[in-house]
């Protein structure tokens, strides 16, 4: 995941330069606002690749813990018989 991160932020910095180059002959005001529209985009997908990765974090780590508090479980229930 962390790959497909840093691949996203360098797919970001160079399709801005492309998009600007690309819409150059609108002016530069016109390529600013287009560079400004895929950055929006981009930087929301980011976001997303994010949000995630911090669900599997997060998925992971309560995995985990219910693994621990049902041998907790099981050694209370044993010590109780």
């Amino acid at each position: 995941m962390s790959f497909l991160l840093g691949s996203s932020w360098a797919f970001v910095i160079l399709g801005a330069f492309i998009v600007f180059k690309t819409f150059l002959f609108l002016g530069v005001v016109g390529a600013i606002i287009f560079t400004f529209l895929f950055l929006f985009v981009a930087l929301v997908l980011i976001a997303g690749i994010e949000a995630l990765m911090l669900y599997k974090e997060n998925s992971d780590e309560l995995k985990k813990q219910t693994k621990l508090l049902e041998e907790i479980q099981k050694d209370i229930k044993f010590n109780d018989s």
